[in-house]
């Protein structure tokens, strides 16, 4: 089992620990174990992988003596709302948790964010721990304390930062994992590897085959990879105010796209089109050469991810949420562009023609 520290601040005891490894929920409840000033531990989980996996989950901690309990949602991103949020809030206090108790998110990003959310204001603060399920939750969203719900006008317009306890990344659990799910994951893959280490580029274009067999040793040494990224880019940066931005490759408009579809298209899809769009920004502003935005453009099609943008978006609606998006400086809006893949940066400076002219030039 690999193991990562994430040291947050020398001064205060805010580190933590990623686990990586195959079958090690015995070793997740040894170590939840030591923590003998927490009373108990709640798991949280969206109705699907609480089906195909709670039970497992929750037997497995219960043999190590762990008084835990078991609390679902219903799945998807359309449950990553207030509703949801005080739903969950009612369960915990009808269970009678208190500041003893700890918070298990088991689940996607989705499950991540709403669980995370919910330990940093109930009570003033739970502790929690991340066991995420899917690829992508795996390689960034259980990472690095970010936390929040959608409403209406925009996603994760309310949140925190609040750092887990600890986060196990059990590769199994990518066994059982939807196809779709495992594009959504390589399409945060494929960021680290534009903004970061060209070297995940690499391995993704020659071993495509074994990354889409899902082989393990292949997942373990990208996943590794992609969390030490994140790991020193949070260390720098816990709370985006300068280089943890860059981390926002392809998100800025993958998060409108995601909204504007009403989230017929999911983060992984929005983001491969997201990804597109900012490279050829790049391009046509000047910064990115042709043939490293064909590259990018190229890999992402190799995977399966959408590089297009449906006709039915209207580009008005989606500059709208981009207006919306909490991102924003006063009237302008920071996007993460590259000079070259590796090398990435931020510019609020981008005409609207522009942004308007590039969105009608990826229609479909």
């Amino acid at each position: 089992m690999n193991r990562i520290n994430v040291q947050l601040d020398a001064t205060r005891p805010t580190g933590y620990r990623i686990y990586i490894g195959s079958d090690i929920l015995d070793r997740v409840g040894l170590i939840l174990h030591k923590g003998d000033w927490i009373n108990r531990y709640i798991l949280i989980s969206d109705s699907k992988v609480y089906r195909l996996h709670g039970s497992r989950v929750l037997t497995t901690l219960r043999k190590m003596n762990l008084p835990v309990e078991g609390l679902e949602f219903p799945e998807g991103e359309k449950s990553k709302t207030m509703k949801t949020l005080l739903s969950l809030v009612e369960q915990l206090t009808d269970l009678g948790a208190d500041r003893h108790t700890a918070l298990i998110a088991l689940g996607g990003g989705v499950t991540g964010d709403l669980t995370g959310f919910l330990a940093s204001i109930y009570m003033r603060g739970l502790p929690y721990f991340q066991i995420p399920t899917t690829l992508m939750a795996q390689v960034d969203s259980s990472i690095g304390g970010k936390t929040g719900i959608d409403l209406p006008q925009g996603k994760n317009l309310l949140g925190t930062f609040y750092q887990p306890q600890a986060v196990f990344i059990d590769l199994d659990f990518l066994k059982t994992l939807e196809e779709k799910e495992v594009l959504n994951g390589l399409a945060e893959v494929i960021k680290y590897g534009i903004i970061e280490e060209p070297q995940i580029l690499t391995v993704l274009e020659q071993e495509g085959e074994a990354v889409k067999n899902r082989d393990p040793k292949v997942l373990e040494k990208l996943i590794g990879r992609c969390c030490r990224i994140k790991k020193r880019i949070v260390e720098m940066d816990e709370k985006e105010s300068g280089l943890r931005r860059i981390l926002n490759f392809g998100h800025t408009l993958g998060h409108a796209l995601e909204a504007e579809s009403g989230y017929t298209l999911s983060h992984g899809q929005a983001v491969g089109i997201g990804m597109v769009f900012a490279s050829t920004l790049s391009h046509k502003l000047g910064h990115l050469s042709a043939k490293e935005q064909g590259r990018i453009e190229a890999l992402i099609r190799s995977y399966g991810l959408p590089w297009r943008i449906p006709k039915g978006l209207k580009t008005e609606a989606l500059l709208s949420r981009l207006t919306k998006d909490k991102k924003k400086e006063g009237a302008k809006l920071p996007f993460v562009l590259i000079k070259k893949i590796g090398l990435p940066f931020v510019s609020a400076d981008i005409p609207e023609g522009t942004l308007r002219e590039t969105i009608e030039d990826l229609k479909t």
